[in-house]
């Protein structure tokens, strides 16, 4: 017949495992080696004899479990030293349930993975700790203070034990304890920490300041989901951040501070602020900001008549620096360039026609001869941004009108600072507005050069060296009507030397 087992055999083999268990928690050297002891569940289990052993094991590990948690009771009063006293018992639990586990082994792969919806050896332990600690209020509700109060102090900028606090979050995270009893908590207070700091803050700061600390903080918080806390924690802490130092605020600091850095082209600042703003969903407030500053900064100029000699370069100056700043701040945001051209369209054209009348002046004065001190590259670059606003204008018939007038002084009387700016310049115009635009410009440079051809060949005529008097320097302009602005006629005399000249010439 089969063996028998040795009488009182489960009861004399769980003994030995017993006495070995108690022997880790306490602390205590083994009475025998692991492998024996190892050999002694394992032989457990080959007889089928695992389900008793298990709960038997569970039962044990429950007792010290239970009575190293209620150690723990009314401990220091210092929350630190308390943490302390936590994690080591932690430590202690962890150190001592690998040893079972180790031992325990067979009994996880020969009995534990058979049953269904049963526990590993770790794992029941793991059960059994958080069973205790949710036992205890007074442990658990001073764990959670206490790490709230180190991440506190940390943020009040005191030196803390981050590698306490990193053991015990890791603590109930394995518990499964991390989402409903610490980070519930510390996301409300979190909010209420920066709820109040934000206010404070806010009034005793300039906005740039605000800004870097607002900044600082997202950057502190996301550090601090790296050194210690969860990974899903990042996502809701660094909103709940946003939340309370920016989305509560960005009226106030629009109002405290957007003027301020405009003024001052604090392109820094402004991309700061851009960029957190962008993470509030308050792009659109920053944009209107933007309109309003634009239109607000440049009615007082636009309107003050007494102003009208330097609006066009105050123009030219406001443009480049919301360009810099569209480019430097807010990353060439399509929305924001076409918040500064819809801006910028209202304020030349608030006075009707007489921006148009200015600008054609302005391109009078740069493109006459005796403006010193320009070279034809800078000239270029004058006219391209003139162009600019040229665009922006409403009335470009006035414009052309007035353009047309004072090109006519300069072609005629022989003002131009560079006739092959003048061609670039309606080139330019051309490429705006079409052919049609420019084609009576184009036309009164037809005729000075033809002009130039017809009194050329006439100085070189027989008629002219031989029979007409000498010393006398003329220069007669043929034009096409329709192409030049329209002169009141007048009654021209003429000296005799040049009425023989004009009789000769008929």
């Amino acid at each position: 017949g089969q063996p028998k087992l040795p009488k009182n055999f489960e009861e004399d083999t769980w003994a030995i495992l017993k006495d070995a268990i108690t022997a880790i928690f306490l602390k205590q050297k083994l009475s025998c080696d692991v492998e024996k002891l190892y050999q002694a569940a394992g032989d457990l289990c080959l007889h089928k004899l695992g389900a008793n052993l298990y709960e038997r094991v569970k039962k044990e590990c429950e007792i010290h479990i239970s009575a190293k948690i209620s150690a723990l009771v009314g401990q220091s009063p210092d929350l630190v030293v308390f943490l302390s006293l936590v994690q080591r018992t932690w430590q202690d639990f962890c150190d001592q349930m690998l040893i079972i586990r180790g031992i325990a082994l067979l009994l996880d792969v020969k009995y534990v993975k058979n049953v269904a919806n049963l526990c590993s050896v770790w794992d029941m332990g793991l059960q059994l700790f958080r069973k205790h600690i949710s036992l205890s209020p007074e442990i658990e509700h001073k764990t959670v203070t206490g790490l709230l109060r180190l991440i506190e102090s940390e943020r009040l900028g005191e030196a803390i034990d981050k590698t306490l606090l990193s053991h015990l979050l890791k603590m109930f995270t394995d518990l499964g304890m991390y989402s409903e009893t610490f980070e519930k908590p510390f996301l409300e207070c979190t909010s209420e920490f920066y709820a109040t700091e934000g206010v404070k803050y806010l009034q005793q700061s300039d906005i740039p300041d605000y800004l870097r600390h607002a900044e600082s903080r997202l950057q502190e918080e996301h550090d601090r989901c790296i050194l210690y806390l969860e990974a899903n924690t990042r996502k809701p802490l660094i909103a709940t951040t946003e939340k309370q130092l920016l989305q509560r605020h960005t009226s106030a600091i629009i109002e405290k501070g957007f003027t301020v850095l405009m003024e001052a082209n604090r392109v820094t600042d402004l991309s700061r602020m851009y960029t957190l703003f962008q993470r509030v969903d308050a792009i659109e407030m920053l944009k209107q900001a933007l309109s309003l500053y634009i239109r607000g900064t440049g009615q007082g100029i636009i309107m003050d008549e007494e102003k009208d000699k330097d609006l066009v370069s105050f123009l030219l100056e406001f443009k480049a620096s919301l360009d810099k700043i569209l480019e430097e701040s807010f990353a060439k945001n399509e929305a924001f360039s076409n918040t500064i051209k819809e801006s910028f369209e209202h304020l030349i054209n608030l006075r009707q026609n007489r921006p148009a009348e200015l600008i054609a002046k302005f391109l009078d004065e740069k493109l006459r001869a005796g403006n010193k001190g320009t070279s034809e590259e800078e000239l270029e670059g004058i006219l391209d941004k003139v162009l600019v606003l040229f665009r922006f204008i409403q009335g470009k018939d006035v414009f052309e009108a007035f353009y047309k007038k004072d090109l006519a002084k300069r072609l005629l009387l022989g003002k131009s600072a560079s006739i092959d700016a003048e061609k670039s310049m309606i080139t330019k115009l051309k490429t705006e507005c079409g052919s049609q635009f420019t084609n009576k410009l184009e036309g009164m440079f037809k005729d000075i050069e033809l002009s130039k051809e017809i009194n050329d060949s006439f100085k070189q005529s027989s008629q002219a060296r031989t029979k007409l008097p000498t010393g006398i320097e003329m220069s007669v302009h043929v034009l096409t009507t329709g192409y030049w602005p329209t002169y009141p006629p007048m009654d021209v005399k003429l000296p005799h030397e040049l009425n023989v000249y004009q009789v000769s010439l008929g």
